[in-house]
This record gives structure tokens, sequence and C-alpha cells, in this order.
């Protein structure tokens, strides 16, 4: 019998539920990720693997299935006892020294889709490498497994909360006194994804108000992708209209990403939040180290990196690429422009609700809002204005469109000359006054995104253009 093909992307698998994503497919690559840790067992680790899921329809079951799997395996598994944000079961990995983690989330895609995502057994996304190792693995050995009940009883399976340990972790990195007794109001929208009641529990019996917004588990997400952008934020932005609030944080499907908006419903950039936290690290907590960024996150990064004599170092897109610089030390952030940030002294992956608390701290600390500090930093840096397109383009044409686009630079971005084209992902022409275009295909689809920064918006659109006019001349 064959089976049907499995392809891994960048930490883990996705794929539909019920027509790729089926119990026989989870089988199977739960059983090669099994064969992989038994024989690449990290030194100082125990044979034990962490398993949660999100809120998507039949996770719950996924990830019990996957736990038979690894029991049937001879593994010990902990099993979060519901849906659980993805950096908390990454923080039970380390915590729990176990060999890694798996997740079953398909983050911010739509809700027909699932996901097999793998942790490494320092807490963050497992490597490349280890995601080939698994592949080239499926159906080398016929499925083991051992049934829920039975596991149990021969403690092979515990089933524990995984938000209160990380939840006690996270507050010990931020001046928890300082938020409890701040009186702030907090609003969050959890765009009916995991995260949702998180900052309830965090702050229950402090002074400060939270209101949870999309807060239902709905296995559809009320009709939208459960991504942080703009575009799924109309119900939360009315409400904010009629109900001010000093902050709004939005998570997505699985709370490891960030956006938000100001007290009334505004919209801010995921590189405004970077921004915001970039700052509160380095003046107000007197903060030092390297910072790292993705090549498609504001170059407002690269001016306050100056200003302040830190080290910045960009890097592809993927927060893989982050995690292991931050595993190498000394990194006092990482940011990619879809809302991903890591911070010191946790583990080296993304966290939406530590993202959060970071954000309470600094209004607590500055007692001003939120727009009153971004105001500030466009004084002392200048303005950047982002913007994005998602267009259609055939896979089999991209090598040539970059050959293309890294051999033609275009004179000048924005009315000023272009000073540096970088090519390790994508290809980026960067202006001399800061401007800059990127174009870069997805890792999996047809689709080609364009990026661009400059000092107004009519200006960023403008080389979005230029970049659509590139895509016409291959």
């Amino acid at each position: 019998m064959s089976h049907p093909k499995i392809k891994f992307g960048t930490d883990g698998w996705r794929a539909v539920i019920a027509e790729d994503f089926t119990f026989a497919n989870l089988e199977r690559v739960a059983q090669a990720t099994a064969e992989y840790w038994k024989k690449h067992r990290p030194r100082g680790t125990r044979k034990r693997v962490v398993i949660g899921c999100d809120r998507r329809f039949l996770a719950d079951q996924f990830a019990e299935r996957a736990a038979e799997v690894f029991a049937g395996n001879g593994f010990e598994v902990t099993l979060g006892d519901s849906p659980t944000p993805t950096p908390a079961i990454s923080y039970a990995v380390k915590a729990e020294k176990a060999v890694g983690g798996i997740v079953i989330t398909a983050s911010h895609n739509p809700a027909a889709f699932c996901g097999f995502k793998l942790k490494g057994h320092f807490g963050g996304s497992a490597a490349s490498e280890t995601c080939q190792a698994v592949e080239a693995l499926l159906d080398v050995k016929p499925v083991k497994s051992l049934d829920l009940h039975l596991a149990k009883l021969r403690r092979l399976i515990r089933v524990r909360d995984l938000h209160a340990p990380h939840a006690r972790a996270i507050r010990k990195l931020v001046d928890f006194d300082l938020i409890a007794h701040s009186g702030l109001r907090f609003a969050h929208d959890a765009l009916f994804g995991v995260g949702a009641g998180s900052f309830e529990k965090i702050l229950d019996g402090t002074q400060c108000k939270v209101t949870t917004l999309n807060a239902e588990h709905d296995p559809f997400f009320g009709g939208i992708h459960p991504e942080p952008i703009v575009h799924n934020y109309g119900p939360s932005a009315a409400f904010l209209k009629k109900n001010p609030h000093d902050l709004c944080l939005v998570t997505d499907g699985d709370a490891d990403r960030v956006g938000g908006m100001d007290g009334r419903g505004n919209a801010l950039t995921t590189h405004q939040v970077i921004c915001l936290l970039l700052h509160h690290y380095i003046v107000n907590r007197g903060q030092r180290g390297r910072v790292v960024k993705a090549l498609t996150t504001t170059s407002m990064v690269d001016r306050i990196c100056e200003a302040h004599g830190l080290e910045l170092l960009e890097t592809g897109v993927g927060f893989k690429y982050i995690c292991t610089e931050m595993q190498k030390g000394d990194v006092l952030l990482g940011f990619e422009e879809s809302g991903g940030i890591g911070f010191p002294g946790h583990i080296p992956e993304r966290d939406g609700i530590l993202a959060g608390l970071a954000l309470l701290e600094l209004l607590a600390t500055e007692k001003t809002s939120v727009n009153r500090l971004l105001a500030k930093l466009e004084k002392q840096f200048g303005p950047h204005r982002y913007d994005r397109l998602d267009t259609h383009f055939p896979l089999e044409n991209r090598a040539k469109l970059m050959r293309h686009c890294a051999a033609n630079p275009p004179a000048k971005l924005a009315g000023s000359p272009v000073a540096e084209v970088k090519t390790f992902d994508g290809v980026k022409y960067i202006a001399e006054n800061g401007a800059w275009l990127m174009l870069r295909g997805s890792g999996t689809e047809p689709i080609l995104r364009i990026y661009a920064e400059a000092k107004s918006d009519a200006d960023a659109k403008k080389l979005i253009r230029l970049g659509v006019k590139f895509t016409g001349q291959v």
C-alpha cells in the first residue's frame, strides 16, 4: 500500500484536516519523530516528550493520538490538559529536560488546517535539519502505540496543566509589582485562539483591569484567519472606540505572535510594537546585548541600535534563524516582521504572552500613552512607513525572477540612490536615505511577497508598485 506524501515546512508539517491531516498520517509522522529522538537524544535530556495543542478542530484528539504513539515507543509523555499557547509548551520542554516537544497547531493558518510542529530540547523550533531527518524516517518502521488509558495507568502518559508554570516563569521576567499596582486598563484580542484568558489569569488580583475580546472557543475562528493583522481587527476596534483602554494586545491562533491597537482601536503595526519594546529594554531597563532581526523588519530598529551603540544582526525570514542566535547567548531581543518576538533569559522562542506583559511594564514605567511614546520615537528616529503585498507568482519562474532582480537593481528608491543589495533570502534593495524594497517568495506556495518601507505611506506604496513592475519583467 502506498502512503500519501508528507512534506515538512519550516518547523513541522501542516495540512488540511481530513484531507491529508488524518489520524493515520499523524501516526506515521509521530512514529518517524519517535525513531529520530531514539537515535538522537541530546545529552542531559530524559526520554520524555511534551505534547500540547491549540483550539483547532480535533486538535486535542490528535494530541492524544500522538501521545499514544510516543508511549508505544517507550517515551514518557507530558500531555497538556487543555489547549495551550505554544510558548507555554516550549517552556515545558526545556523545564522538564524533555528530548523535544510536539505542538498540534497550524498557528495563524485558516481553520481548515492543522499542523504538527516540532520543538527542540532547548525550547524553540527544531532546526530544519531535524525536520528533514524526521521526514526521511517516515514509514521506515511500523507504527507502535499504547492505548491512552493503559499508558496513563503505567505512568507513561501524565496529563498536566502547562499554563501555570509558564505564567509563573514570565511573571519573573518583568517588574510584576509595578504592573500590579499600575491600574492599567488592558484589552486583549485573542482572535478566538489559545491565548484567551491568559492575561486575566496572570493579572487576577492586581489593580489592572483586563478585557478579553474574541475569547470563545470557536474552531472556525469567527470566520477569520487568526492572524494579528488590521484586516481582522474590525469588531474589536469598534468596541475600543466606545470603551477606551490603555492598550490592546492581539495574539494569533497559538499565541506566539503579537499585534496591537492603541486603547481606542487604532491599529499598531508589529513594527511599532517591536520598536516600543526595544526602546523600553534599552532606555528604561538599561539592558545591553546583540539585537537580531529578520530582513523584513523595520529599519527603525537599525536607527535605535546605532543611537545606543548596539550590535545588530540581520537574518533570513523565519524565527528559526533568530532562535539559533538566541541560543548562542548575549541577545537583547529578537524580532520578525510577522510579530514574533524573542526575549532574554527565557526560551529561544516567540512569546506573545510575555510581549503583552513587557508592554504593560513599559506603560507602567513611562506613565504616558502608547501614541505619545510612538510620537517620541518618530521625532527621534524619523518616520518609518511600511507596506506589504502578497501576490500570486508561479513557483517555476521564481529563481529566474530573483536572478533578474539581483542583477538589475533600480538606480533609486523614493528619490534616493540605492546603496546596498542583499540577496541571502530573496532580494532586498536599500537606499541611502533608509528606504527599502524587498521581493521574496513564500517557502511553500506560489506567492511572492513584496515588502517596502519609506518616510511616507505614499512612497511605501510607490515602492510596492515598483516591486510589482519587476514581476512583470520575467
